[in-house]
């Protein structure tokens, strides 16, 4: 519990109807989870604006309101704070409500387009491995000690963020990962949160139904780096032409990694294997599982981080040798007559065109590639022909079938990766809808020694069908037709 007026601190108020003495015994920005005592925060969404629901929240028991607008009609006996964005409110009160938790441990946020769950799973897994009792909050799960709690957005709201904050601390956790995506830095989600430093991995198309335009989307990244404090450091990838522009505002200590230039951070891949590579960083050579030279940009970022950290050189290069890749990132399994199976969340043309890049620079060319891909529905169409291209391009043969079609026909989305792929390229194409036939099919043209790349959905174990999710594991179903 907290008076409001406690939780108010550092928000932008332009007004307030009522005293700030009240006792605030939870925060909900949902109507449906009020209960007596409750602040309710109205917040604008794209969908849904919760100014329309303040007479129900205070109907159950809300006790203060905040909101961008005052109600026309006043409630009785209810606090209302007029703010200039809610969403922002949000973030700051939850920090205030449950004591600043981020401000008690080192919390580093990792944004880019690709390779953000890597490399925070990666520093999660290294600093466990260092001794360190360890967080993360991940596309996948929210992580630390035993606890493990399914992931339903990469940048979880403030209220969650900061009460799994809060529970982390009270459990000894002294080191957080964080991804930080451009949908959590647009809607203010990590507003509040005190960070110990910054990443920034890459940028290239993705989400543009979300933000319109790729220098929209490029800014709402760097707003993360422009709110850094002077204590924190912000380490870019310098191989990425927007590395430098991601620090240009940012008053925490500036550092770079690369692959191809002078960085403070470098990694050269030595020998790339689909076993492993090796790599040398901070002149030494280290063996890892890993493969790709994006994954050795990762590492390069993970070895950063924990060098800006305080930890020592050859303790963290142990234990990188050690990490293994992360679930549905270039995850490999060999099947049956010696056929090289690959699972992988690329659902960008950059890292689809990555990860391509690599199997082709691994390969003998003796072997077919065989590639299955499609696009998620009611999502950036604007990126589906790209993707048809550049897996009609990099493969010998391309499947094209549905990911997540949700509430679009999959055989538009289909038709729409057609569109990008160039006359020549045709000859590769096959259309397979459903996901399942399509790596089946795969199977079935495999020859020994044959590669198949199963792109698009990586870890995720679910179909977004019409709006309901149905059981599905690109790695299970893999599994079960290739070991045949």
């Amino acid at each position: 519990m907290k008076l409001l007026r406690e939780l108010l601190y550092k928000v932008g108020i332009e007004s307030i109807v009522g005293q700030t003495d009240t006792m605030i015994h939870a925060l909900c920005f949902d109507s449906r989870a009020v209960n007596t005592g409750s602040l309710f925060v109205a917040l604008k969404g794209v969908q849904v604006d919760g100014h329309q629901f303040i007479d129900k929240a205070v109907d159950q028991g809300a006790i203060a309101v905040v909101c961008e607008t005052l109600p026309e009609n006043l409630p009785q006996n209810v606090v209302l704070v007029q703010v200039d964005n809610a969403h922002r409110a949000l973030g700051i009160m939850a920090a205030n409500f449950f004591s600043h938790p981020s401000k008690k441990l080192k919390l580093v946020g990792v944004t880019g387009t690709n390779g953000k769950t890597s490399i925070a799973s990666l520093l999660y897994r290294l600093f466990e491995r260092l001794g360190y009792a360890s967080g993360l909050f991940s596309t996948v799960v929210v992580k630390y000690l035993n606890h493990e709690i399914p992931a339903t957005h990469t940048t979880p709201d403030p209220i969650q963020m900061n009460r799994v904050l809060n529970d982390m601390v009270a459990a000894g956790v002294t080191h957080c990962f964080m991804e930080v995506s451009s949908h959590g830095i647009a809607q203010n989600r990590i507003s509040g949160l005190h960070f110990t430093g910054g990443v920034f991995t890459n940028l290239t198309h993705d989400h543009l139904d979300y933000h319109n335009t790729f220098s929209e989307y490029r800014d709402t990244k760097k707003i993360f780096f422009d709110h850094l404090p002077e204590t924190a450091f912000a380490l870019t990838n310098l191989d990425d032409k927007n590395g430098r522009y991601m620090l240009q505002n940012t008053k925490a200590r500036k550092m770079g990694y690369a692959l191809s230039q002078d960085a403070d951070f470098m990694v050269k891949v030595l020998e790339s294997q689909f076993s492993g590579m090796l790599i040398k960083i901070a002149e030494q050579e280290v063996w890892t599982a890993l493969i790709g030279k994006f994954n050795a940009l990762n590492l390069a970022a993970v070895y950063g981080v924990s060098k800006l950290l305080g930890e020592n050189t050859l303790e963290v290069l142990k234990e990188i040798s050690a990490l293994k890749s992360v679930p549905g990132r270039f995850q490999i399994l060999r099947g049956a007559n010696g056929v090289i199976v690959i699972i992988d969340y690329s659902h960008t043309p950059d890292s689809l065109y990555q990860v391509l890049k690599t199997i082709n620079e691994i390969r003998t060319k003796n072997e077919q590639l065989i590639t299955v891909i499609g696009c998620g529905g009611d999502r950036d169409r604007e990126k589906r022909p790209k993707m048809g291209q550049v897996a009609a391009a990099q493969s010998d043969t391309v499947i094209f079938t549905s990911d997540n079609p949700r509430n679009e026909d999959p055989g538009m989305i289909i038709r729409d990766m057609i569109d990008g792929v160039v006359a020549e390229d045709h000859k590769k194409v096959l259309q397979v809808t459903l996901r399942a036939e399509a790596i089946a099919v795969a199977s079935q043209l495999c020859q020994k020694g044959d590669i198949v790349l199963i792109a698009g959905k990586g870890h995720e174990n679910y179909q977004e069908i019409n709006g309901k999710k149905f059981p599905f594991d690109d790695f299970k179903m893999a599994q079960e037709i290739f070991k045949k």
